[in-house]
C-alpha cells in the first residue's frame, strides 16, 4: 500500500454541491482557498458524485484551477457509486428536499462497469485533477433497496464487483487507496470481511450522541489491522450544533422529543464549561480508537481556519465526567477513552 498521509481535519465538500443552501461560485472558491491556505500539504478534500449530482466535484475542480493549485498539493477522495444524469423532474430524485438549485439528477451505479463509469465521470468533472482515494459510496442504501433476500445477495455481489474494479485501479497505479463511505457501520464491517480496505469513512455513527459499544469494538479491530478511520458527520447532520435535521432527516418536536431533550442537556453542560457544542463534538469524534482524521464541511470561508483549530482543542476531563453522570455519553466508552 502506498502511504496515505491524512491531516487531522479533511474537508468535506457537500456544501460545494449546494447542500441546504446554494452558494455563489466566489464563496465556493473562497472556501477552497482557505482550506488550501490553512491545511498541511497535501490538503485533503472528500467529495462524491452524489454531492449535488456531481456539482461538488465540478466546483472543487474549478476552484482549484482558478487558484492555480498544483495537483501535488491536494489529495482528493471521490466516493463512487452515483452517476450524474439529466434532471427530468422538478427536483432530484435522490435525497429530496436537501439539495438546492441543481441542474442534474444522479442515479446509483454499483457494479464493476458502473463504478468505473463513476470514476471516469468524477475525473472529468474535476478537470485538471484526479481522485487518488476512491471508495464505494452508500453501499448500505444500495443493499436496503433490495426487495427480498435473493435480491440483497445479488446486490452484495454487485458491491464486491465494484471493489474488484477499484482494486484494479489501485493495482494499475491510478489511485493510492480504496475505502468505503457509509452511514451504517455494520455494512462497512461486512465489506471488510471480504475486501482489504486502506481506509473507511464512518458517517453519522461515531458521534458524541451515538457511539454504540459494538461500533467501538469494530473500530478497535480496524486499528489493529492498520485500516485508517475517517470520522464524518460528527454533528449528526447538523443537529448537534443547532440544525432541525438529524442525520439529514427533519426532526419532529414530538416524535423526536428524546433527541431535543438530549441536546438541551448537552447545551447546558457546554454553557457551564464555556465550551462550544461543535468543539465537544469534534474532540469526541477524534478521540475514538483508530480515528486518523475528521471530515468537516462548511459553507462559510471564515469557518475553515476555526474548523482546523478544533482538532487541537483540549476539553476539561470534568466535562466528560459530567457528560457520563448525566447519561449523555456511554459509561463504558467514557471510562476507556475520555
Amino acid at each position: 500500500m502506498q502511504e496515505i498521509n491524512l491531516p487531522k481535519v479533511i474537508f468535506g465538500t457537500s456544501g460545494l454541491g449546494n447542500l441546504y443552501v446554494a452558494l455563489p461560485d466566489d464563496v465556493k472558491c473562497a472556501i477552497v482557498a482557505e482550506s488550501i491556505r490553512h491545511s498541511p500539504k497535501p490538503a485533503v478534500f472528500d467529495s462524491a458524485g452524489k454531492y449535488g449530482a456531481g456539482l461538488a466535484l465540478e466546483s472543487l475542480g474549478k476552484a482549484l484551477a482558478i487558484l492555480n493549485v498544483s495537483p501535488s498539493e491536494v489529495l482528493i477522495s471521490n466516493k463512487l457509486g452515483w452517476l450524474r444524469t439529466a434532471l427530468k423532474s422538478p427536483e432530484p430524485t435522490f435525497e429530496p428536499g436537501v439539495w438546492r438549485d441543481l441542474k442534474y439528477d444522479a442515479v446509483q451505479r454499483i457494479s464493476y462497469e458502473g463504478i468505473l463509469e463513476c470514476y471516469e465521470q468524477g475525473n472529468e468533472l474535476l478537470g485538471n485533477y484526479r481522485a487518488q482515494l476512491v471508495s464505494v459510496h452508500d453501499p448500505d442504501e444500495y443493499l436496503n433497496a433490495a426487495k427480498d433476500k435473493q435480491e440483497q445477495a445479488q446486490r452484495y455481489r454487485d458491491i464486491l464487483d465494484a471493489y474488484r474494479a477499484l482494486i484494479e485501479l489501485k493495482r494499475n497505479g491510478k489511485v493510492k487507496g480504496i475505502g468505503v463511505g457509509s452511514k451504517d457501520w455494520r455494512i462497512i464491517k461486512m465489506i471488510t470481511q471480504d475486501v482489504k480496505l486502506d481506509w473507511v469513512m464512518i458517517a453519522n455513527s461515531m458521534t458524541i450522541h451515538s457511539h454504540p459499544p459494538e461500533l467501538i469494538e469494530f473500530m478497535q479491530e480496524l486499528e489493529k489491522q492498520g485500516t485508517l478511520i475517517i470520522n464524518s458527520a460528527v454533528f449528526n447532520g447538523g443537529f448537534l450544533t443547532g440544525s432541525d435535521y438529524y442525520n439529514y432527516r427533519l426532526t419532529d418536536p414530538v416524535k423526536d422529543k428524546h433527541l431535543h431533550r438530549w441536546r438541551e442537556l448537552f447545551y447546558r453542560l457546554c454553557a457551564n464549561y464555556k465550551i462550544k457544542p461543535a468543539d465537544a463534538c469534534v474532540a469526541f469524534g477524534l478521540n475514538g480508537p483508530g480515528v486518523k482524521s475528521i471530515a468537516l464541511n462548511t459553507t462559510n470561508p471564515n469557518r475553515v481556519a476555526q474548523n482546523i483549530s478544533l482538532a487541537s482543542l483540549k476539553i476539561p476531563p470534568q466535562f466528560w465526567k459530567e457528560m457520563k453522570e448525566y447519561g449523555l455519553v456511554d459509561e463504558s466508552y467514557a471510562s476507556a477513552y475520555l
